[in-house]
């Protein structure tokens, strides 16, 4: 038997005994390749004569075919026989190493039982040579070589992206630059390509390359399809910015020491044996023992979620601080029950610090995730258990501190001490005489961690010796217990202490920024110490803070100064006894409504991503001054930030501005108040985005019958016409919003919303006309994506599906710029709906992949399930009822799901109803399915052109 070698990844080449052989003619070229692609599968006479001739088999087909294999078998020469005649086809005998196509699917498997990519690397090179050029050129208008080129070129994706990813494992992310930037150039909307092609540049030494790169496949995905790129690409993002050439697991919103932990591997080790039995272990001791920093050491480097619980001073704070932990963005209903369902019965640790302030919420938050997550444990941190029975308590104590006589320097005290000081004032390591002193300070500190940092960070201005004189002093001073010659000294005593070394405008100001649950930027500070009439300059006094250690000056986004909890806590009871809560409280909410009323002026205006900015960072603070205004039972206050955050509150994800609303309209007192009209109207609209028509409904008329002014009014007249047009009442729709037009004019909303009034209700020459006029007058960004959005409706209503992908892909670039992103969710709805129209099912497909799983990630089942029945639309004409089925009537069940008014009715599914995990997994699978089928399909008839 002689030696044959067929190569399809290139031109079609034959080697008999090592030699190249010519085939000529383009059919017998043809069938060659097709017999070779078969894989040593018998190829049916018929399956050849409708590939050679796709436009009709001639009479004398079979006998021109016959003749072609014949000659085939000529130039075969001794392997002639490879090539076998059966009863009912032809069959092309080749072993593995005599194909290059079953060659490169033999390595590349090969390499995926590696563990060391050096071993890889070599194999993989070897699969990737195989491609010689472009795959069977000539050959491609034979429909079923036409749909194997797609194959091996997939082939040669995987190929490509496994070669790149061990290069850059094995440390020669260089050594493949050239065949990454092939691979994204060839497919640039590819995110593995990206990805792969960003980290080769990082691992040769080119961050700013791969970040780059990183941006520009943002907006082109942004550009050409509308969508976002998946998680991976922020991490491989996140990771290249920080040095390295892989993803980052950094945790979000997680805080990251600074510095080693000292002395607790003894305890840290417990924890962890602890957690290995207990399902909730609370860690106890007093502010600053360094609860927190041992927490963070047992959940590891980017491992546990950690819940920070110092800012949140308002018990229904918690399940968003949950959720900014686990990084999801819940825009529709029950924060806590989302939370729970992304956690589900996955095995994990969450830590939730500082319990004690919100002692009863934490409980009940802590029992819900235990009764909801069984395989999860929790590692919370508080100065005092949270009281469950399955509570394990762990008491922290202070730092061993050095015995007199004893080692010094072995101590884990001094060693936290010198740490910080080496920070404070870098210089020689001590001698004896000034580890003596050390070991007498951290004594009379009694080893807590929080109050040798702050003294020892007081070397920046003062001697060791100096330090320990005024300390023992200062000590003395604050009437400190004594029981012989032993002092016991507590932490506040030490913040009294490095507190009484301030200036009396530097108390004040400390005392006044105690109130800022997270920390106030530079221009809040400055303003609070000119409200206050402090002298000097109010950046000196800031400064003189940070050095004292009673300010963290954070630069990541501006300048921002911070407290530690313990340190706020004590200014807080300082302010108390200074008499100042009352008029300290009073400037911190007029400082909200002052903030609030610049960011609604910011989001009404061209600066409108500044104002989103300014919201999201203040949000702490503005809840702080929220629950301050509520419980001062200042109406005036609440009702104008309330009124103020409404775009925040009908635009944004920020689900806890709409419970503020809702609050103050079920708040008996407003009924008198001057601004009664527009609170309602702002309730009415936070209401409607939950789900609630009838609700948002009876707000808006109750608050019109209460407010005569049209400024007002308008924030009623605007939730009627949002109703009106959910439940098809076009006519009342135009009313309502023209009204609203009449009341405040045509640079809001109001016109979208009579256009598409008139445009569901078949009037697209009117609708045009309103929604030009909205256009025109629009200013902020998210005005001009709304009238974007609803250009898109009323041109794919017209049938102009070119000009309405347009407009949809303009609202979706203005929306998720300024984070509007209800704009940017129903913009991606009408956009994929106007794809699958088009005829691009493939790109629709591809769009609903991510849109449901970014609806999925968030949380917001409200715009899932509409997104899944648009998709139940598409499948439906796609051949898969069953599915299509399924979804709707989940979706008919749910009670988040927005009313489908005039609805057909649809086939009711055989057996149970899904529930939503199961809803999306046969989603996810649908769409699979169906893009692999609509793939093979659009390049079959590609070749046949």
């Amino acid at each position: 038997m002689g030696g044959v070698r067929v190569e399809v990844l290139g031109p079609l080449r034959l080697l008999v005994d090592g030699t190249p052989v010519e085939v000529p003619g383009p059919k017998r070229r043809a069938a060659l390749a097709l017999l070779a692609l078969a894989g040593g599968r018998t190829v049916p006479v018929d399956h050849l004569l409708d590939a050679l001739w796709p436009g009709g088999v001639p009479d004398s087909g079979r006998q021109a075919l016959h003749t072609h294999v014949s000659r085939l078998r000529t130039l075969l020469g001794p392997a002639a026989d490879r090539l076998r005649t059966l009863q009912d086809g032809y069959r092309l005998e080749l072993a593995a190493d005599e194909l290059d196509l079953a060659q490169a699917r033999a390595l590349l498997a090969r390499t995926r039982g590696l563990d060391d990519p050096a071993a890889a690397l070599p194999l993989l090179r070897q699969a990737h040579a195989l491609w010689r050029g472009p795959v069977l050129a000539d050959l491609t208008d034979v429909p079923p070589i036409a749909v194997a080129v797609e194959e091996q070129e997939r082939l040669r994706q995987e190929v490509t992206d496994a070669l790149v990813g061990r290069a850059v494992e094995a440390g020669d992310g260089a050594g493949v630059l050239g065949q990454a930037a092939a691979a994204h150039a060839a497919d640039p909307l590819r995110e593995p390509g990206a990805v792969l092609l960003m980290r080769a540049l990082a691992a040769s030494g080119q961050p700013a390359k791969a970040l780059r790169v990183g941006r520009e496949f943002r907006r082109m995905l942004a550009d050409e399809t509308g969508l976002d790129p998946s998680p991976a690409l922020g991490e491989v993002e996140r990771a290249v910015a920080a040095g390295a050439a892989g993803p980052a697991p950094a945790a979000p919103g997680r805080p990251t020491p600074a510095t080693r932990l000292i002395g607790r591997e003894e305890q840290v080790s417990a924890l962890h044996r602890l957690l290995s039995e207990e399902r909730l272990v609370t860690v106890v001791g007093p502010g600053g023992v360094g609860k927190t920093r041992v927490a963070l050491e047992v959940a590891g480097r980017g491992e546990a979620p950690v819940v920070l619980l110092a800012p949140v001073t308002d018990p229904a704070g918690l399940p968003h601080a949950l959720a900014s932990a686990l990084d999801l963005v819940v825009s529709r209903g029950d924060v806590l029950a989302s939370c729970l369902a992304l956690l589900g019965d996955r095995p994990g640790l969450l830590v939730v610090d500082n319990c004690e302030h919100l002692l009863a919420g934490a409980r009940e938050l802590v029992e819900a995730l235990l009764a909801a997550c069984p395989r999860l444990s929790v590692l919370a941190t508080s100065r005092e258990p949270l009281g469950l029975a399955a509570e394990y308590t762990y008491r922290l104590a202070p730092l061993p501190v050095p015995q007199p006589g004893g080692e010094v320097a072995a101590s884990a005290s001094v060693a936290v001490f010198l740490e910080r000081a080496r920070r404070a004032r870098p210089g020689p390591p001590p001698g004896p005489a000034e580890l003596r002193l050390v070991a007498d300070i951290v004594r009379r500190l009694d080893g807590l961690p929080l109050a040798i940092e702050l003294a020892a960070g007081r070397l920046s201005s003062l001697s060791l010796a100096d330090l320990h004189a005024r300390l023992d002093r200062s000590l003395d001073l604050l009437g400190g217990a004594r029981t012989g010659d032993a002092r016991h000294r507590t932490l506040r005593a030490t913040i009294e202490w490095s507190y009484q070394l301030l200036t009396d405008d530097e108390q004040r100001l400390f005392r006044h920024l105690a109130l800022f649950a997270d920390g106030a930027d530079l221009d809040t500070a400055e303003q609070l110490a000119a409200d206050l009439g402090l002298g000097g300059d109010p950046g000196g006094l800031l400064a003189r803070l940070v050095d004292a250690s009673l300010l963290d000056a954070d630069f990541a986004d501006g300048t921002r100064y911070r407290m530690l909890e313990t340190l706020r806590a004590f200014g807080s009871d300082r302010l108390a006894a200074a008499g100042e809560v009352p008029a300290a409280e009073a400037l911190l909410v007029r400082w909200a409504v002052g903030l609030t009323e610049r960011i609604r002026a910011g989001l009404d205006g061209a600066d409108e991503a500044e104002a989103d900015a300014t919201l999201r960072r203040e949000i702490a603070n503005l809840r702080v001054a929220w629950r301050l205004a509520r419980r001062r039972a200042d109406l005036d206050s609440a009702a104008a930030i309330v009124v103020a955050l409404f775009e925040a509150i009908g635009y944004r994800d920020l689900v806890e501005l709409r419970g503020w609303a809702e609050e103050l309209a079920a708040d008996p007192a407003l009924a008198a108040h001057p601004r009664a009209a527009a609170v309602l109207g702002v309730a009415a609209e936070a209401v409607y985005h939950r789900g609630d028509a009838a609700g948002a409904e009876r707000l808006a008329r109750t608050g019109l019958k209460r407010g005569p002014d049209p400024d007002d009014a308008w924030y009623g007249r605007m939730a009627l016409a949002v109703v009106a047009l959910a439940r098809g009442e076009f006519e009342a729709t135009a009313e309502h919003a023209l009204a609203a037009v009449a009341a405040v004019g045509e640079h809001r909303e109001c016109l979208g919303i009579a256009a598409l009034a008139a445009a569901y209700g078949g009037d697209l020459d009117t609708a045009r006309e309103l929604n030009g006029r909205g256009t025109a007058a629009a200013v902020s960004p998210s005005m001009r994506s709304w009238a974007a959005y609803v250009a898109g409706e009323i041109e794919g209503l017209a049938g102009d599906l070119e000009a309405a992908e347009a407009h949809y892909r303009t609202a979706l670039r203005l929306a998720r710029g300024v984070g509007a992103t209800f704009l940017a969710g129903v913009a991606s709805v009408g956009l994929l709906a106007v794809l699958a129209r088009a005829g691009r099912v493939h790109d629709a497909l591809r769009g609903y992949t991510r849109v449901v799983d970014g609806f999925a990630r968030t949380g917001n089942w409200t715009h899932l399930w509409t997104t899944l029945r648009n998709l139940a639309d598409l499948l439906r004409t796609l051949g898969d009822d069953r599915t299509a089925a399924l979804i709707d009537a989940a979706a008919d069940l749910a009670p988040d799901a927005p009313a489908v008014a005039g609805a057909r009715p649809v086939p009711s599914p055989d057996g149970p109803v899904p529930d939503r995990t199961e809803i999306l997994r046969l989603a996810r699978e649908a769409v699979t399915r169906a893009d692999r089928v609509q793939a093979a399909t659009s390049g079959a008839r590609s070749a046949s052109r």
